[in-house]
């Protein structure tokens, strides 16, 4: 990509992180032409599946603010993500909050737009169901996918006052619309109490392979493993809800779960992604009026320049070969 089409936030000797109208990690705001660049970042506003606390249409907005505090060099990796990436904020993508149908097809069509380009793409939400449109578009192109998915919730769960569709059945529908390689789906920190115990039964029955909480705080390195192993096994999608964390980390989410995992353990985890094909990702379930400290979009912030700097060092390593 030629240095005129090279898309970063300003230095910040510059131009005062403080200053301008918030973007995405402070990147050009490019709704209209982001296919130019090696990365779209697209928000996702959207909280009609959520089926406990609302508020997460307002995450995008929340994580904006807080990337002012993003820096681009990941000391894990040895890596710029800005130099090697060409990254824009892509915009919203248009979510009708009483409308779970449109909004998905929108979401769909979006990100198909941006992978014919070869632009990957990355979606800020919203709750867990705007996962599912990105994977349609995905799939349609490169095959069913492989899903790399951190969350208290293994969202296979069964509809909720008869409603199929949610940000609990997400994976289940993506699975049943033949989305998903069952066998490359590997699922992290999901943790209990549970409604009843069948309700992994899915997950299981399917072939997933789900991570325990107590597995992971038992081995992290042997759950980094697991994810390294996924390497030259096809292309996949990384889905990040930021219930995986424990509430004293990221309170500002839907359906808070006790236990989870702390932050470096996170970070850990999302390191070991530098080798996985990744053709799309999403952090999601930010609901940020839950939690006036900010913390919350702030970590949001540090888990999308996890994933981007693992990325960033694939594109490094493959241009080096």
């Amino acid at each position: 990509m030629s240095d005129d089409s090279h898309h970063a936030p300003p230095s910040s000797r510059d131009v005062p992180r403080f200053a301008g109208v918030p973007t995405f990690l402070r990147l050009p705001h490019r709704p209209d032409d982001a296919q130019d660049a090696d990365v779209a970042i697209i928000g996702a506003p959207f909280d009609g599946g959520t089926t406990y606390r609302p508020g997460a249409r307002f995450g995008p907005r929340a994580v904006r603010d807080a990337s002012a505090l993003a820096r681009g060099f990941s000391t894990a990796h040895g890596v710029d993500l800005f130099t090697e990436l060409s990254c824009v904020d892509g915009g919203d993508v248009l979510c009708v909050p009483m409308d779970m149908a449109r909004t998905q097809d929108n979401l769909k069509a979006r990100v198909a737009e941006l992978d014919a380009a070869a632009t990957l793409p990355v979606v800020v939400g919203g709750d867990h169901s705007v996962s599912l449109g990105p994977l349609r578009a995905l799939a349609e192109r490169h095959g069913p996918l492989g899903l790399v998915h951190f969350d208290a919730h293994s969202d296979t769960f069964g509809p909720a006052w008869d409603v199929e569709l949610h940000h609990g059945t997400v994976f289940r529908a993506a699975m049943e619309e033949g989305l998903l390689r069952p066998r490359d789906v590997l699922q992290i920190g999901i943790r209990g109490p549970l409604t009843s115990g069948t309700d992994l039964n899915y997950a299981g029955d399917k072939g997933f392979r789900v991570v325990m909480i107590d597995e992971l705080k038992e081995d992290l390195s042997a759950v980094v493993g697991h994810i390294e192993a996924l390497a030259e096994c096809g292309a996949f999608y990384a889905s990040f809800d930021m219930d995986f964390l424990d509430p004293a980390y990221a309170p500002g989410t839907g359906t808070p779960v006790p236990g989870g995992a702390t932050t470096y353990e996170a970070q850990r985890l999302l390191r070991a992604l530098q080798r996985v094909e990744l053709v799309g990702m999403d952090v999601v379930e930010i609901s940020p009026d839950h939690d006036r400290s900010g913390n919350t979009a702030l970590v949001a912030v540090t888990v999308l320049c996890e994933l981007l700097s693992a990325v960033a060092l694939q594109r490094r390593d493959a241009r080096d070969d």
